[in-house]
């Protein structure tokens, strides 16, 4: 069986890099067609891998395609989704900090191509996901929930993507709306906190890779669910997993339980 061929966008970045890698060590299973950066990258012309150059040229890009992976940035997104849905090239999203408005969207281009949503594309994350959806809907209200994460100086939103990802399971299984329940930080005199709230705290600082906590305070216990993400290599290995996964598939709105089985759970 030939490799499947694979568009990367926002090739120059962190991901990008290490996704080229994770597909140089499987080559008979996918093998990179199209590298695809910003019109502004410096790298514009030179080669991402033998025989791919990289391209600002989106059509160029996921010509021949049969999957595409976007780790670019939230404002391309949306281009690069329609563009896929235009060429009937699979998609998975690892991009994180768009808003509900560009959900929706990617929702609907989903009825015309596999369209795998997945801010973290870890194994691991996806396993604390459901355990989190569980925990939340066992304990109940009693248990105040609390999602702490980490990551380097130079990540740009928060929440993550994770853990925006996590607080959603742990609204899922209370049977409640995340964006009506919850509290992005503490500051002065805030007063005591809202039940049945959700809250977020984020650290910035360093080369974190990634750590994220789900903290369920109840009286006189606390469970804590914990991922620390140690390699990017990691997430670049989930992505390959996922894009394999995601060829071939029918249209639809996916995430990495859908690529792991949980949902049978």
């Amino acid at each position: 069986m030939a490799a499947i061929p694979v568009a990367i966008f926002g090739i120059c970045g962190r991901m990008g890099q290490s996704l080229i890698q994770a597909l140089a060590e499987q080559p008979a299973s996918l093998t990179l067609t199209g590298a695809i950066a910003s019109a502004g990258s410096a790298r514009l012309g030179s080669d991402a891998a033998a025989g791919v150059k990289v391209t600002a040229d989106v059509a160029a890009g996921l010509r021949g395609a049969k999957v595409a992976m976007d780790f670019s940035q939230p404002g391309a997104l949306l281009a690069h989704a329609r563009a896929c849905a235009a060429a009937r090239v699979a998609l998975l999203v690892g991009v994180t900090g768009f808003d509900a408005a560009a959900r929706a969207e990617l929702q609907s281009l989903s009825a015309q191509v596999p369209l795998l949503l997945a801010p973290n594309t870890s194994v691991g994350v996806a396993v604390v996901n459901e355990l989190a959806a569980l925990a939340a809907k066992t304990l109940g209200v009693a248990w105040d929930v609390q999602i702490a994460e980490a990551h380097h100086a130079g990540k740009r939103d928060a929440p993550s993507g994770t853990a925006l990802l996590l607080g959603e399971a742990a609204a899922e299984g209370r049977k409640i709306a995340l964006d009506q329940n919850s509290a992005r930080g503490r500051d002065g005199i805030t007063g005591a906190r809202k039940a049945g709230d959700i809250g977020f705290a984020s650290l910035r600082g360093g080369t974190v890779t990634g750590e994220h906590s789900v903290i369920f305070a109840g009286a006189m216990e606390r469970i804590e669910l914990t991922h620390k993400a140690e390699d990017r290599t990691m997430f670049a290995q989930g992505a390959v997993k996922a894009a394999l996964w995601a060829h071939g598939k029918q249209p639809g709105f996916y995430s990495m339980a859908d690529v792991l089985g949980l949902g049978d759970f």
